[in-house]
């Protein structure tokens, strides 16, 4: 009985295929809509009317200000394709407001420690006086260096700076002077990149005749170009937390022989990102065809 009811199903499923093939044969004539189809961004902003793209900390090569470069032109794109007002304003010292929240302990600590030392030198009497001259003078100011900007080649770099995107506190101070906004931060790494290998690429060749044809063939090539690693952090105005962050990495690379700007190479890697990051943000629109038979 199994076994009827299966060959009556596949003898059900080729005839529904014969009859498709034949509908689709009697039909002369075929046309394609173009369709838009809508997709809901990943964060819900209807409770802003404005957004901060704050700055970002940036590191890799020092060919391109990852920095400024990235806020700019995320500021543009957002200025033509979201509902919210972009605010204008300089990029925010991100790398500097991390060293004084990691140095604040270290102060507080430093204090402690002189307040101990104080209270030791009145009791134990003339030798703890003699101590505390000692401590004094070895206190004495010291010409202050300028500080060297810091050197930010690779992930591990970054890490001693992220924590100044969990700080609730200074966001939500950033948030009320810009009026509650939606604030747009992160990290970008822009590094250089090589590698070599086996590529397999289109060549075109003749034969006797003239007749042209194109073959793929398999070449040792040494190759270079960068990779982008930005990392977007939506922070939350009016209570200074973090809404989402979303990680990308995108990659080129060029023949060894090519000269290739890394301003160009940037922009380029930004290109195929920026449609996701957008996405986040607002309702975007895929385009594509339908066929319709007659």
């Amino acid at each position: 009985m199994t076994g009827r009811l299966a060959r009556i199903a596949r003898t059900t499923r080729i005839l529904s295929s014969v009859a498709a093939i034949l509908l689709i044969a009697g039909c002369t004539n075929y046309y394609e809509i173009p369709i838009e189809t809508p997709i809901k961004p990943k964060l819900d902003v209807s409770a802003f009317q404005r957004v901060l793209v704050a700055g970002f900390i940036a590191g890799g090569t020092d060919d391109v200000d990852g920095n400024l470069e990235t806020t700019r032109l995320l500021r543009s794109q957002l200025r033509t394709k979201s509902d919210l007002r972009v605010i204008d304003t300089d990029v925010l010292p991100l790398v500097e407001v991390a060293n004084e929240d990691k140095a604040a302990p270290q102060e507080a600590k430093t204090e402690s420690a002189k307040t101990d030392g104080k209270t030791d030198g009145v009791t134990d009497g003339k030798e703890g006086k003699g101590e505390s001259k000692a401590e004094t003078r070895g206190e004495a100011p010291q010409p202050s260096s300028p500080e060297k900007a810091p050197v930010i080649k690779d992930a591990k770099d970054l890490e001693p700076y992220e924590h100044v995107f969990a700080d609730v506190e200074y966001w939500k101070k950033i948030g009320e002077e810009y009026q509650n906004p939606l604030i747009v931060t992160g990290t970008v790494m822009f590094t250089p990149h090589q590698r070599s290998g086996i590529v397999q690429r289109e060549e075109e060749v003749y034969d006797s005749f003239g007749r042209r044809r194109v073959v793929p063939v398999r070449t040792y090539m040494e190759r270079k170009g960068y990779i982008l690693q930005p990392k977007f952090i939506f922070i939350d105005g009016r209570t200074g937390t973090v809404m989402h962050s979303e990680n990308f990495r995108e990659e080129v690379l060029y023949n060894a022989n090519q000269s290739t700007p890394a301003l160009s190479s940037y922009f380029e890697l930004m290109d195929r990102l920026i449609p996701s990051f957008l996405s986040t943000l607002s309702s975007q629109k895929i385009k594509g065809t339908r066929v319709l038979l007659q």
